[in-house]
């Protein structure tokens, strides 16, 4: 099977491999193929981390990853899975990690592809991913000068609005963009956005599964479905602390909020990271845009990744455990903190619970309100 086809399993030419390949789903299922583990571990990866990627590192460099047959077809049986979770939730939550991770692996691709990087596995150019999509007449490149990569993009009115977020905020209103001859101005990092919720809608679509009860692929698959429910109860965060102390943050929380403030740009997993945390001990949107004021992040970027995280519908995933984010190269344990607990909420938790009863909470020493344009500070986060 194409490698390609591994890495963006959504393509119509991926489906079209899994549909004629020689092995049917529930053959696979019943057989307790390579393919099953990793589509479970792929479902894990996405409700609990916000990515598919291996937990082992990148694509491409794992024993899992160089086998593309395993790869492939993980991808249907992931979706067969977070279908028999039954909770909307993990659904959508699912499609954005895939999205999430598809957009990281195109933006690597057109690295190279700009002679930026090396990459020994196939790679996407921009006019391929548009044309699976049918934006390759919707988008078009604004003229660079000789020698250089476009920045800009013209995109179709319709396909824009089909594709941008009205929480992405208000410079992505309509009436705030360059408008001309019925396109829409946008930046390479936009337009890339974009694209991003056209594979979230892609993978999305067809989802959930109906399999009856007497199902074979259901029955098969029973212990899986029940081991992700069990992480997900053990992982589902009861409550938020709802107090602010960037004191008594975990090493490794501490050690992401102080890289960005040397406006060093965070990685995709370490954002994440950092942005579970704080919501998940009790922050909105507009308290974290406020609390990285005067950091590398960008605050349309963080109002987007908090309105995930933070969704209204009744689930909340915790940020990555102590040990995937050691795997990482995130957390190296300072202190031993990993006895204190297996992860930075609970880290915090502890912390907090173990501290005087008089603590200052960040948003009242900073005048943190619930308005965006008054929450920012001046000076950004405090101690």
């Amino acid at each position: 099977m194409d490698a390609l086809h591994a890495k963006y399993p959504f393509f119509e030419g991926a489906r079209d491999a899994v549909a004629g390949a020689s092995t049917s789903l529930p053959a696979l299922v019943d057989d307790d193929a390579p393919a099953v583990e990793r589509a479970r571990e792929r479902v894990e990866r996405a409700l609990l981390a916000g990515t598919v990627e291996p937990e082992a590192g990148a694509f491409g460099r794992d024993a899992v990853d160089h086998d593309a047959r395993t790869e492939l077809l993980s991808y249907p049986i992931a979706r067969i899975l977070v279908s028999l979770l039954d909770a909307a939730p993990a659904i959508d939550k699912y499609a954005a990690a895939e999205a999430a991770t598809a957009r990281t692996r195109i933006e690597a691709d057109l690295a190279s592809d700009d002679g930026l990087a090396s990459t020994a596995t196939p790679t996407v150019d921009l006019q391929t991913v548009l044309a699976e999509f049918d934006l390759e007449t919707a988008v078009t490149a604004e003229p660079a000068r000789r020698g250089r990569e476009p920045t800009d993009y013209w995109v179709d009115v319709g396909a824009y609005l089909r594709l941008v977020d009205p929480s992405w905020g208000d410079a992505w209103r309509l009436v705030n963009r360059p408008l001309a001859d019925g396109a829409v101005r946008v930046d390479r990092e936009g337009l890339l956005r974009a694209l991003e919720t056209a594979i979230e809608q892609r993978v999305r679509d067809g989802l959930p599964f109906e399999l009856s009860d007497d199902d074979v692929i259901r029955s098969e698959l029973a212990a899986r479905v029940d081991e992700l429910r069990r992480l997900l109860r053990e992982r589902s965060y009861a409550g938020p602390v709802d107090v602010v102390v960037p004191a008594l943050f975990p090493p490794c929380m501490q050690n992401l909020i102080e890289k960005a403030e040397r406006d060093v740009e965070l990685s995709a997993t370490e954002s994440f990271a950092l942005m579970a945390f704080l919501v998940g001990i009790g922050m909105s949107p507009d308290e974290v845009v406020a609390f990285c004021a005067e950091t590398s992040l960008d605050a349309e970027g963080i109002r987007y990744q908090t309105a995930y995280l933070a969704d209204d519908r009744g689930t909340q995933y915790p940020p990555p455990t102590c040990e995937t984010l050691a795997k990482l190269g995130i957390c190296h344990n300072e202190d031993d903190h990993m006895r204190v607990a297996p992860d930075p909420l609970g880290y915090y938790e502890a912390a907090v619970e173990a501290a005087d009863d008089d603590l200052t909470d960040w948003r009242d020493a900073a005048g943190v309100t619930e308005s965006a344009e008054d929450a920012v500070p001046d000076g950004g986060h405090v101690e």
